[in-house]
């Protein structure tokens, strides 16, 4: 449930919140996101604490019905932080979002792609889904957030947001060769039906699959994608404001070291999640945040 507007400053609660949702979350995004002036920070903090509160209804126990009413809720609260005669924001995260939308010009239709990336992980049909609806996905959970995102971060030309685009594609590909078993245990699968069919894989089982020794080929047929749309965002980097993508080159750098970890490991151990530690973060945002 989402904090209620309570007595105080209610813009200095709603910035201390959605700080306490991005550094409690332990992501790798936030050692990007630190190094952003006071203003932006807050504004991105905002961005990822609404990403957390609608990604943890779909991932959530409710039923089907109750996670869509609640994603709609959402959906009706961004639309009134648009509006000219809207109520003040009364929950600490909209209040956030509300002062990231006024300072940064932030798109609605942006919000409402990734709640609805949200509902497509509520109706089964991320249950090995094909290639075309794999896209769709990614653009919206994650391109969706880096066009936000990129708008905070100072550049939002058009290089900047095919960057952003591609970057969200490689990342939430990334996301989900990493998170294979913890995905299978709500029984979804984001691998392609192409690639299974390619394989003769028939069943539906997410299980089942993992155990497949074909596996390892078709993750690393997936990753290949992943490391094509690693290469074409850095394209579009070298036609965008470098110095202000500052964070999201971090961000980059963080996840491509992890997808070359797991193409190493070839997915033989399902439950390590090539995951970095505090210190190779802490070089990596020195060295790709500092230029």
């Amino acid at each position: 449930m989402e904090k209620l507007l309570s007595a105080g400053d209610p813009d200095l609660a709603a910035r201390d919140h959605v700080r306490s949702i991005t550094r409690s979350a332990g992501s790798s995004f936030y050692w990007g996101m630190r190094m952003l002036p006071e203003q932006r920070r807050s504004a991105i903090f905002a961005v990822y604490a609404f990403c957390r509160a609608v990604d943890d209804i779909a991932d959530g126990n409710a039923s089907i019905e109750d996670k869509r009413t609640a994603l709609d809720c959402w959906s009706e609260d961004i639309g009134s932080l648009y509006s000219p005669i809207s109520k003040p924001p009364n929950t600490l995260i909209l209040r956030a979002l509300k002062q990231a939308i006024q300072s940064y010009g932030l798109d609605k239709e942006d919000f409402f792609e990734i709640i609805a990336g949200m509902k497509m992980d509520t109706d089964g049909s991320m249950l090995i889904p094909d290639c075309k609806r794999l896209q769709l996905y990614c653009s919206r959970v994650a391109g969706a957030v880096g066009l936000l995102s990129v708008k905070i971060f100072g550049d939002s030309t058009e290089p900047a947001r095919f960057f952003a685009l591609n970057l969200g594609t490689a990342l939430q590909l990334t996301n989900i060769l990493r998170d294979l078993k913890d995905d299978a245990r709500m029984n979804r699968l984001y691998l392609p039906r192409e690639q299974l069919d390619q394989h003769n894989i028939t069943t539906l089982s997410p299980e089942e699959i993992l155990r497949h020794p074909k596996l390892p080929e078709i993750c690393t047929s997936v990753a290949e994608r992943a490391r094509g749309k690693f290469i074409e965002a850095e394209e579009m980097l070298t036609q965008s404001n470098v110095r202000a993508l500052r964070p999201a080159v971090v961000m980059m750098m963080n996840y491509r070291r992890i997808l070359e970890r797991l193409i190493t490991r070839r997915w033989q151990n399902l439950d390590d999640d090539a995951g970095l530690s505090k210190p190779e973060k802490l070089w990596i945002t020195l060295r790709y945040g500092l230029f």
